[in-house]
């Protein structure tokens, strides 16, 4: 019997960008807004910075993290906020598997819109500029779509075995192994939990 993985699918919108900190350093940065769908409860759950601590019991019941570039941005900031250790979660992030397969990274946007006909709502910048201007629930709109897309993009992934990318006028497939997606981490979920 195979048991059904619980997957956390997330991203986070920034105050700042590494301009304003002077660093290439994600942790360098600010979280504003953060955005959680949760394979189990089918919810999303988003919340600003003040709030963060609603998505620690969600997190951590994860038996994978999934995300778009998250091993060397989203994980590592969060991780600062975060009391514990996310890197005791598994990850599973859509970029790095691409960038396995295809050499080189590909934009999230560009990657959804041959994909699965989806697009982003905005960009990181849009979301500093709507933190700046006090705009919470444009960023919170905006994060949580892209929370959507990238879950409809793992979904496509998981089911078909590929994503695609337009390259000039034709469409090409780019072969995703997803075979480690299902396999459970060394640690299981529970972990690395806080005691709640």
């Amino acid at each position: 019997m195979t048991t059904i993985m619980r997957y956390v699918v997330f991203d986070l919108e920034t105050q700042n960008i590494f301009q304003d900190v002077g660093s290439n350093d994600p942790t360098a940065l600010d979280i504003s807004v953060v955005t959680v769908y949760d394979s189990d409860t089918d919810t999303y759950t988003t919340a600003t910075i003040e709030e963060l601590s609603i998505l620690w019991p969600i997190i951590e019941q994860a038996d994978a993290l999934v995300g778009y570039n998250s091993n060397h941005f989203d994980i590592p900031l969060l991780n600062k906020y975060y009391p514990g250790d996310l890197t005791h979660i598994k990850s599973i992030d859509l970029l790095e598997d691409i960038k396995i397969s295809f050499g080189r990274r590909l934009r999230l946007d560009d990657v959804a819109k041959a994909t699965i006909g989806a697009k982003k709502s905005a960009d990181g910048l849009q979301a500093v500029r709507w933190w700046r201007e006090g705009k919470i629930k444009e960023i919170k709109k905006y994060c949580e779509q892209d929370v959507k897309v990238t879950k409809q993009l793992f979904d496509y992934a998981r089911a078909n075995g590929h994503v695609k990318i337009k390259d000039g006028l034709r469409v090409r497939e780019i072969p995703i192994d997803t075979r480690h997606w299902e396999e459970p981490h060394e640690e299981s979920a529970m972990t690395h939990s806080l005691l709640f």
